[in-house]
C-alpha cells in the first residue's frame, strides 16, 4: 500500500504541472491570451486549494478507501477531458474538476501512511510520497518537452491520463484497508482541531515551506540568469525536493526531537538561500540542493505530524486538509513579493534575502512550539 502512496504522489504533481511546457502550443492552437491560459493554470489551483477541507472531512468519516474510490476516477476522467478539448470553456471546467479530484490526495495519504507503516516509521513512510510528489513534477518539467516534438500535446496528456486511469483501476482492485471512518461530531471535531495551537504551527510551517519552495522554483531561472550562470542549474532544486523526503523522514524516525532536526533545517534553509546571493559556481549549485533539501525537509515533518499524534487520530485528513489549504497563501503571496522586490531594488538580492528571511525565522522561532504543542 506504500507504493501507492509514492504512485498517487507522482500522477498529482505530473497532472498539474504537465502543462507548463506546453504553454505556447496550447495559446496558440485555441487562440488564448495569456491572462485565459493563467486562468486555466489557477482554476485547478483554486479548486485544489478550496476542496482540500472537504475531502478532508470525508476522509475522516468514510475512510481514505472510499475518498480515493471516488477521487482517482475523477481525476483520470476529467484528465482525459482536458486531453479532448475543443475550446477554451471544456479546458476551464475540465481544469476545475481536475483540481476538485487532486484535492483528496494530501488529506488521504497521511491516513494510509498511519495504518500501513506500523507506527514505527512514518517519516520515512511520509518521505517516500513526497519524493513522488518531486518525481512528478520532475517528469512533467523534464519529460514532457522531449515528448511534445514527436507527440503532440494532446496525445503526451494522454499518455499522462492513461497513467491516472491505470492507477485508478490498481487502487479499486488492489487496494484495502482496515480502518474504518468516524461516525459523526465532525462539527465538534473541527472547531477542536480550529481551538489546537499545534495546528497553527503546522500551518504557519506549511505555509512558509511551500512559499519558500515555490517561490525559488518560480524565480531561480531568473536569478541564475542575472547572475550570468545557465538557468539549467535551478534543476538542482527539485533533486533536493527529491531526496529531502526519504533522508529527513529516516532521521526523523531515529531523532524523534522534532524541535532539533527542525531547527537544524531552518539553519541550512536561511544560510543556503542567502548563499545564492553570493556563492561561486562551484558551491552554487550545491546552494541550491540545500535550499530545495532543507525546505522540504521541514513539509516533510508537517505531514508526518498529523498522523503520530495522538489526538488527531480521527482527524488527521481535516488537520491535513486546513493547514494544506491555508498554507497556500504562502506560494501565493511570496513569489509575488520576491518579483516586487526586484522591480524595487533593479537587483535579486534583496529578494533572495527576503525568502531565506521568512524560511529560517519561520522555521528557528517556531520549532521551539513544537514540543509545548504535545508533539515527540
Amino acid at each position: 500500500m506504500l507504493s501507492f502512496t509514492f504512485s498517487i504522489g507522482f500522477i498529482l504533481h505530473l497532472l498539474l504541472f504537465a502543462t507548463a511546457p506546453m504553454v505556447s502550443i496550447i495559446m496558440e492552437e485555441m487562440n488564448l491570451s495569456h491572462a485565459e491560459f493563467g486562468m486555466v493554470y489557477s482554476a485547478s489551483m483554486l479548486s485544489l486549494v478550496l476542496f482540500r477541507i472537504p475531502w478532508g472531512f470525508f476522509g475522516d468519516r468514510k475512510g481514505y478507501m472510499l475518498s480515493l474510490r471516488i477521487a482517482l476516477p475523477l481525476i483520470a476522467a476529467s484528465s482525459l477531458a482536458r486531453t479532448f478539448s475543443p475550446n477554451f470553456a471544456v479546458l476551464l471546467t475540465s481544469q476545475v474538476f481536475l483540481g476538485l479530484g487532486l484535492a483528496s490526495i494530501f488529506p488521504c495519504l497521511p491516513m494510509i501512511v498511519k495504518e500501513w507503516s506500523g507506527g514505527k516509521s512514518l517519516g520515512l513512510a511520509t518521505g517516500i510520497y513526497i519524493s513522488g510528489f518531486a518525481a512528478g513534477n520532475a517528469a512533467a518539467l523534464g519529460i514532457t518537452p522531449h515528448l511534445l516534438p514527436s507527440m503532440g500535446w494532446r496525445s503526451v496528456l494522454f499518455l499522462y491520463s492513461c497513467l491516472a486511469l491505470l492507477l485508478s483501476f490498481l487502487w479499486w482492485g488492489w487496494a484495502k484497508s482496515s480502518l474504518k471512518g468516524t461516525v459523526g461530531g465532525q462539527e465538534k471535531t473541527f472547531k477542536k482541531v480550529m481551538k489546537d495551537p499545534l495546528v497553527w504551527i503546522l500551518l504557519l510551517f506549511m505555509s512558509s515551506a511551500m512559499g519558500t519552495y515555490d517561490t525559488l522554483a518560480t524565480w531561480m531561472p531568473k536569478v541564475l540568469e542575472m547572475k550570468n550562470f545557465s538557468p539549467a542549474l535551478a534543476s538542482f532544486l527539485p533533486f533536493g525536493f527529491f531526496f529531502a523526503g526519504p533522508l529527513v523522514g529516516w532521521v526523523s524516525d531515529r531523532l524523534k526531537d522534532r524541535k532539533k532536526l527542525v531547527l537544524l533545517l531552518g539553519v541550512f534553509s536561511a544560510a543556503s538561500i542567502s548563499g545564492i546571493n553570493y556563492a561561486p559556481l562551484p558551491y552554487l549549485p550545491l546552494g541550491i540542493f540545500l535550499a530545495g533539501f532543507s525546505t522540504m525537509g521541514v513539509l516533510t515533518i508537517i505531514l508526518a505530524i498529523p498522523a503520530e499524534t495522538e489526538r488527531f487520530s480521527s482527524s488527521i485528513g481535516t488537520v491535513i486538509g486546513l493547514i494544506s489549504s491555508l498554507g497556500n497563501l504562502g506560494p501565493m503571496i511570496m513569489p509575488v513579493v520576491f518579483g516586487w522586490l526586484i522591480d524595487l531594488t533593479g537587483a535579486f538580492q534583496a529578494s533572495v534575502f527576503f525568502v531565506a528571511l521568512v524560511a529560517g525565522a519561520t522555521f528557528l522561532l517556531g520549532a521551539g512550539r513544537l514540543q509545548s504543542s504535545g508533539t515527540k
